[in-house]
């Protein structure tokens, strides 16, 4: 059974830390609610699983919400261009407009 709770620890705080590092916009432009929701969401299932014994109600409840992150939001946000993923530290210049690298108009 500590194996089965530990196992259920490790997959709450996956989905928790994938969900902090995906960007807002791209939960909303996905049409899956808002980044702090599933932060909550997932922050409280991550917090349940480590008190509370597996069997009880509270870490199963946590566990579909986990599986519903990464099943269906997940895959969405990854569907996006950049992978939903905030873009710190490259990817684009600072000329970079939506549609391309802005030529200065030539």
């Amino acid at each position: 059974m500590s194996l089965l709770s530990l196992a259920l620890i490790v997959f709450s705080g996956f989905a928790l830390f994938d969900a902090a590092i995906r960007r807002e916009d791209g939960f909303r432009a996905a049409d899956k609610k808002t980044k702090p929701f599933w932060l909550i969401i997932l922050g409280i299932a991550f917090v349940v699983s480590l008190i509370f014994p597996i069997l009880s109600f509270l870490p199963i409840i946590g566990l579909i919400a986990s599986i519903v992150y990464m099943v269906d939001v997940r895959p969405a946000l990854r569907s996006l261009p950049g992978g939903g993923r905030s873009s710190r530290g490259g990817g684009g210049s600072s000329s970079d407009g939506p549609y391309g690298p802005y030529n200065g108009g030539r």
